[in-house]
């Protein structure tokens, strides 16, 4: 009888931290607060609702330093006190961002899947935590895509072009900063901790 072995599961580098509720709590509400501020690096696109913006970066960011469970708490904090009034969605907007609300479900779906990943040990090296960025991003971007198809009555081709084909550039530069940062980060962990 043959057996298929289970990846167990790693740390992420916000488990170098006090494992304490008061640590768990600061980094939800910091990521989400990062978030918010990402947000602002928002450069509207003529001819489409959805904005070139840092969202995407942070989510790949945060999803991978946090872990899954803290990730998608934060994600969901961020939308849901922006939908409840703070004015921390792209370009200081708040509410129900309709066109665009398929991207922030996207984002806490993301930064969960980029925490399980990253638990798994894919932020480790730079190949790995690239693949890993792009998948996550690809997450964002389906069912923000989807979203957008519906929302504005418009073909599979037109969503893709107006919530997708604009930001591909982009989006694959944010993957390589985030599959490098991580990578490099867990390098000079494992450093300080050689050099204590």
């Amino acid at each position: 009888m043959s057996t298929i072995a289970i990846p167990q599961p790693r740390r992420v580098l916000a488990d170098l931290l006090p494992r304490t509720v008061v640590t768990n709590v600061a980094l939800v509400v910091g990521a989400a607060m990062l978030m918010g501020a990402l947000a602002q690096i928002s450069i509207p696109l003529g001819f489409t609702p959805v904005p070139l913006t840092g969202q995407t970066l942070g989510v790949m960011l945060v999803g991978t330093a946090l872990g899954w469970r803290r990730a998608g708490a934060a994600m969901a904090l961020y939308v849901a006190v922006g939908v409840a009034g703070m004015p921390w969605f792209a370009d200081h907007a708040s509410g129900f961002p309709a066109a665009n609300f398929g991207y922030l479900i996207g984002f806490i779906v993301a930064g969960a899947a980029l925490g399980w990943v990253a638990s798994l040990g894919a932020d480790r090296n730079i190949a790995k935590a690239f693949v890993a960025m792009a998948v996550g991003d690809a997450i964002v971007f389906l069912i923000g895509v989807t979203w957008l198809k519906y929302d504005l009555h418009v073909s599979v081709a037109t969503a893709i072009s107006l919530g997708l084909t604009p930001f591909v550039w982009g989006e694959l530069i944010k993957a390589g900063v985030a599959g490098v940062a991580l990578p490099s980060s867990w390098r000079l962990v494992d450093r300080t901790t050689k050099e204590s």
